[in-house]
């Protein structure tokens, strides 16, 4: 059953909630900036057995709040944020109970399978997910690098989350066109993935109450979990209680 999946996103050393769609190497249109540390939301996540959430490093200055989130919360969230073959192991090492890959499998906008096989290796398929953050175009949803500037050619379709699935523990999904503007989530994309993946996948992007979670679990029969970064009360948002969220996942156990 759909449940609720918590996250910390940093940029610039601070647990910040942006506009996903405005991200750029200059800045963001920034919804929340925390007076908390990573840490702190680590701890309050444990303390509350939500577990399968993830830590976003959304560009540089992040490593010392991605270090000390992990350690608060051992095997408790997965990490993404620049991760390559080279420094996968150590965030692993870190803390993190999975490593989330996105901008590293694209080379010139082309996947590369060469690149997913390399880091699969270096740690194994059942601690690896693939950041499929997308935008949608005429051709439909493209997978989106590069802090969701970079618009691929490789769609989010059947086909493409066929084939990956065999590589990966987990799919990560933002909604990118919607991230942070709290005006909904993208229902057509939701459908899209509970009708197409076998793999646990959470979807991020425009939630904005307890009534998406509602609508997430109909509209993906339950396949696809949900994460609230904006609306929520701990990021400064008035649409959804981080109590009301724990409730929600305890109700489905």
């Amino acid at each position: 059953m759909t449940a609720f999946r918590p996250c910390i996103d940093l940029h610039q050393g601070q647990v910040k909630q942006i506009v996903g769609g405005s991200l750029t190497d200059s800045g963001a249109d920034t919804n929340f900036v925390s007076s908390h540390n990573a840490a702190y939301y680590a701890q309050l996540y444990k303390q509350h057995h939500l577990t399968g959430g993830h830590v976003i490093a959304l560009g540089p200055n992040n490593q010392q709040q991605v270090l000390e989130a992990l350690s608060a919360y051992p095997k408790g969230m997965q990490f993404g944020g620049g991760v390559n073959l080279e420094n996968a192991s150590s965030y692993l090492e870190a803390g993190a109970s999975h490593i989330i890959v996105t901008s590293y499998l694209f080379e010139n906008g082309e996947f590369s399978w060469p690149r997913l096989e390399a880091i699969k290796a270096e740690v194994g398929a059942d601690r690896l997910v693939l950041d499929l953050s997308c935008r949608r175009t005429a051709e439909g949803w493209m997978i989106a690098t590069d802090r969701w500037q970079t618009i691929t050619n490789t769609p989010i379709n059947q086909q493409t989350l066929s084939e990956l699935e065999k590589h990966c523990a987990e799919f990560l999904v933002h909604g990118a066109d919607v991230e942070g503007l709290q005006a909904g989530i993208d229902q057509d994309l939701v459908t899209l993935l509970g009708d197409c993946c076998n793999l646990p996948v959470t979807y991020a992007g425009g939630a904005r109450s307890l009534q998406d979670l509602k609508l997430v679990e109909t509209l993906s029969k339950g396949k696809v979990d949900l994460t609230i970064g904006s609306a929520l009360d701990i990021f400064g948002g008035s649409g959804v209680t981080l109590e009301a969220c724990i409730n929600w996942n305890q109700s489905k156990t």
